[in-house]
């Protein structure tokens, strides 16, 4: 193990929060580059112009004698519909001993022949193990691993596949990720080395969630060897169908420990939150489109009696201190061209929605403003993070064929926005890394923010006659979110010697963590604790699948001089993740590593109020 000693200087860094370019009148080399990459202010950095309308497909698109059909989500409506099946040389056999994972009991359907006619199967028709006519499973984890392997073994012309071991679910199923791109290798070295953005696609990290999963075998099938391969002449594509393989073979939202893993990706409880956070820290994907399904009966009907209409809901990240670039990266160069193309297809659209478990509250609320879920931690991580949800639950495989076309569609639309926009959004990432590590000791941060209450008209099904059903509803909006707590935003954070299992939580987010070479002293706020009591942690559905209680915690910040012991840690602010480190770390949050026992005492952690004069080591 290789250890390196440096001591910290003080700097000055730039703001560029209104300005559209980091100027830095100097840069300072030595130990300070090591401690926090020196990301902030050594070079100017112009933000790319913002176009007014997006760039056209022929200027960016690869030169390719294929093109992405209709079928796919990105042709004009003109063109002649396909009525056969998007088929390919993978051929996935029945394999000895599998179990019937999915002869879980279908849901009978919660509605008639009118409301079913308002989705009708699309033109083109899909083939994966799971759709195949008469089948009552699933894709069965088994046939997912083959259909994977058969991928990653059939190697041809420039396109190469890799298949990933991610690692294990907690009943021990491996999770697969299947690399796809014309570079010369397919680590994660030579993807970066490559220049061309690298999108990651995941599906069904809820087990009962299947339509997602589907469609990205599908697409999968169709980068690898297909009509979307002239894609990756501009882009890296990496694929996880299912992240949540014992959930998938339970037929059940949660991990095998009864954990909702779309609220794990701060904390990392689960192995498979685990993975998925590997993954991003290695690849640094330019974008990640995550896909689900979401309940068409059930508490809406109980509710508003009625049921959910649209064929696919939308929402971005929506969490304190984003990347403004990236968020409006996500709306003008992602969810726009999105819309055009589930229309192109027939298909209907609207923002994310959904209501909580209490039959006597009527609000719906977008997706939640919590720094917990894929959408909002991959948003922190500088992506463009965009969360796709079709209907399916609690239908059970009805109108499966239009469910994987909506999500096919939608997810082609989003490769089709990196192949066009691949120069833009680099430029766009590395202005934003930057701009973000020179706050550091700068302004303020929130560290708390919640929903807008408003009201809104929505459209719903009649469940008896299958007509439209508008309804004035209350609706919490995250499009605008409102601060409920702020602070100075410090230098960093200190962090107690022997808190090594929140120390590996933050590297595994790829958050810089730095351990501290020779006692000193410095400047800094701690936390005076004023109010504690138990709680649990909550989303917009109500109390959380599988959370342990928390400590919910009232904090004074008091400023004093601090003795830094060897061996103690600091996290500093000056670095691409440093609002996500903000998330992990201010305790008075229902997310914080400290409110979830990560973090053991309110005494071992302090905000850095000045550039530390310290010595630090960093290990390999």
């Amino acid at each position: 193990m290789m250890t390196h000693k440096f001591r910290t200087h003080s700097t000055t860094w730039p703001s560029a929060a209104t300005a559209l370019r980091i100027s830095a009148p100097a840069c300072r080399s030595g130990a300070a580059a090591l401690l926090a990459l020196v990301l902030a202010a050594c070079s100017s950095t112009p933000l790319p112009p913002w176009p007014a309308q997006e760039t056209s497909q022929s200027a960016a698109a690869p030169q390719a004698q294929r093109q992405v059909p209709p079928p796919l989500g990105t042709g004009a409506s003109t063109a002649p519909a396909r009525t056969e099946a998007i088929a390919s040389p993978v051929t996935v056999t029945p394999l000895p001993g599998t179990p019937p994972a999915a002869e879980i009991p279908m849901p009978q359907q919660p509605y008639g022949a009118a409301v079913a006619a308002r989705f009708p199967d699309p033109s083109v028709r899909y083939e994966t193990p799971g759709l195949a006519d008469g089948r009552r499973a699933f894709t069965t984890n088994a046939e997912l691993t083959q259909w994977l392997r058969q991928l990653a073994t059939a190697q041809r012309g420039a396109t190469r596949t890799q298949l990933l071991d991610l690692g294990l679910s907690q009943r021990g199923t491996p999770i697969h990720a299947l690399v796809i791109t014309r570079t010369a290798a397919t680590d994660a070295a030579a993807l970066a080395a490559s220049r061309r953005p690298t999108v990651l696609l995941i599906g069904q990290q809820h087990g009962d969630e299947p339509a997602g999963s589907e469609a990205l075998l599908v697409v999968a099938r169709e980068l690898a060897q297909g009509l979307l391969e002239p894609m990756l002449d501009r882009i890296n594509v990496i694929v996880v169908p299912r992240a949540n393989p014992d959930g998938a073979d339970a037929g059940k939202r949660v991990t095998a420990n009864g954990i909702d893993m779309n609220r794990d990706h701060l904390l990392l409880e689960t192995p498979e939150a685990q993975a998925l956070a590997r993954l991003v820290r290695d690849y640094r994907p330019i974008a990640v489109i995550d896909a689900h399904e979401y309940t068409v009966a059930g508490r809406f009907l109980e509710k508003f009696h009625a049921l959910q209409r649209y064929d696919m809901l939308l929402q971005h990240a929506t969490t304190a201190n984003l990347p403004e670039f990236m968020s409006k990266a996500a709306l003008e160069w992602y969810r726009q061209p999105m819309l055009k193309a589930l229309d192109t297809q027939g298909l209907t659209q609207e923002w994310y929605y959904t209501t909580s478990t209490q039959p006597e509250d009527l609000r719906l609320s977008m997706g939640g403003t919590q720094p917990d879920t894929g959408r909002n931690v991959n948003g922190l991580k500088n992506t463009v993070s965009m969360l796709l949800e079709t209907r399916g639950i609690g239908i059970g495989r009805s109108h499966i064929q239009r469910r994987v076309h909506s999500h096919v569609t939608a997810v082609t639309s989003a490769l089709r926005s990196t192949v066009d926009r691949a120069g833009n959004l680099e430029q766009v990432r590395s202005y934003e890394t930057r701009d973000i590590a020179a706050q550091a000791c700068r302004g303020e941060i929130v560290v708390e923010a919640g929903p807008t209450p408003t009201q809104r008209e929505l459209l719903m099904l009649d469940p008896e006659t299958g007509a439209d059903r508008p309804l004035r509803v209350d609706w919490n909006s995250s499009l605008q979110l409102q601060t409920l707590k702020k602070r100075p935003r410090p230098c960093g954070y200190w962090l107690a010697g022997h808190n090594d299992k929140a120390v590996e939580r933050l590297k595994l987010l790829g958050i810089q963590v730095m351990r501290v070479a020779e006692a000193g002293s410095t400047l800094a706020d701690t936390y005076h604790e004023t109010r504690r009591e138990s709680a649990d942690r909550q989303d917009v559905r109500g109390t959380m699948a599988g959370a342990a209680p928390i400590i919910r915690v009232q904090v004074t910040p008091t400023r004093s001089a601090i003795d830094v012991p060897a061996g103690s840690y600091y996290v500093p602010l000056n670095q691409p993740l440093a609002n996500l480190a903000v998330a992990a770390l201010e305790p008075d949050t229902q997310n914080s590593y400290f409110a979830n026992h990560l973090i053991t005492n309110l005494g071992d952690l302090a905000r850095v109020m000045t550039p530390p004069a310290l010595v630090f080591e960093e290990t390999e």
